[in-house]
């Protein structure tokens, strides 16, 4: 007959947390660091490449301290080909989609790129001044700084409020030849101004070209 083992009682052990304080003394990474031992190995190892006639390797901090660094006016120029660019294609496209509702023929195409460099050219020349960037905060030279801002704005708002209003009196009014001509460009004068608009005079011209359209009658076609 098997026996059963009688299994050794435990004694009663209390749990607790485990210790997670940190280090109370200097650990190896702490005396490295202070003998600068890191740097030191890294000038023996440049040193063994050297010999060796291999291509030594710059440290991070080298990378970032002797990095590129692009001039204000490049990244104003950089800025101002980055937009002129996207609005050039804006144009393109609208020239495109008119062509396509009004043409009687086929879209022709060399006329098209014609235009559509016609348009970069003007947007460049409206652009680079009336853009603000930091290296060019003053558009009107003995202006107070502080009415910089306020006169883009304004400028900005006339040009959306003007544009939008046009372009629906063109699209409802005019022939489909003036259509053709007029809209790609109007419809690219006017995206501009509202995107440099702060929110609140976006908003508002907006609302004024949305009332011109209800006040003519006119309809959405």
């Amino acid at each position: 007959m098997a026996r059963r083992r009688k299994e050794a009682s435990t004694p009663d052990i209390k749990l607790r947390q485990p210790d997670r304080t940190g280090p109370t003394q200097e650990t190896l990474l702490d005396i490295a660091q202070q003998r600068n031992l890191f740097a030191q190995a890294k000038e023996k190892e440049d040193a063994n490449r050297r010999a060796a006639g291999q291509a030594v390797r710059p440290s991070d901090e080298d990378d970032d301290d002797e990095g590129p660094v692009l001039s204000p006016t490049a990244e104003r120029i950089m800025e101002t080909l980055l937009w002129t660019v996207s609005l050039t294609m804006l144009h393109f496209t609208l020239d495109v989609l008119v062509q396509h509702q009004f043409s009687i023929n086929r879209v022709q195409w060399p006329k098209v790129w014609t235009r559509a460099a016609q348009a970069w050219m003007v947007f460049a020349l409206l652009f680079y001044p009336l853009h603000p960037h930091s290296s060019n905060p003053t558009l009107v030279p003995g202006l107070p700084q502080r009415f910089q801002h306020g006169l883009r704005q304004a400028i900005f708002f006339a040009t959306s409020v003007a544009a939008g209003c046009y372009l629906i009196y063109v699209t409802n009014s005019f022939g489909y030849l003036a259509v053709m001509k007029q809209a790609p460009p109007l419809g690219c004068l006017w995206v501009w101004s509202v995107i440099e608009l702060d929110l609140p005079w976006a908003v508002l011209s907006l609302t004024g070209a949305g009332y011109f359209l209800w006040s003519r009658g006119y309809s959405i076609r």
